[in-house]
């Protein structure tokens, strides 16, 4: 599969905004649930808790953009220890559209943004 079309497959959409069909499957890839948002109506079919930032780690972020850097390299060395989980995700995006679902209110600044940049292969 191209670079490409493997890049058009993976989306990135916050939990509040709502289902829509070419989401594809939509992966939940923050540790906690969203805030507000009811499980019926958040349309999530995987929960992805595994490939969340650890507790300390989201802790330590605060989502505070000066740290953002070394979030970014904290998170890629604990999502590389769940290869497993990785592999699972990538089969999903051969397969069909894959959105990654999270909560956080910065859309540049989140965990779903490290995720994809590593399924990418952009780190």
């Amino acid at each position: 599969m191209s670079g490409k079309v493997f890049n058009e497959r993976v989306k990135l959409k916050r939990a509040y905004e709502s289902p829509v069909a070419d989401d594809g499957t939509r992966l939940l890839v923050d540790r906690l649930w969203p805030r507000g948002v009811k499980k019926t109506e958040a349309a999530i079919d995987y929960w992805m808790k595994e490939l969340a930032p650890s507790t300390e780690l989201r802790k330590w972020f605060g989502h505070d953009p000066a740290r953002w850097e070394e979030f970014r390299r904290r998170y890629a060395a604990e999502i590389h220890a769940h290869r497993d989980e990785v592999d699972r995700l990538r089969d999903l995006i051969r397969q069909g559209a894959v959105t990654l679902v999270y909560s956080a209110h910065d859309e540049a600044h989140n965990d779903a943004v490290v995720l994809r940049e590593i399924l990418l292969g952009h780190r």
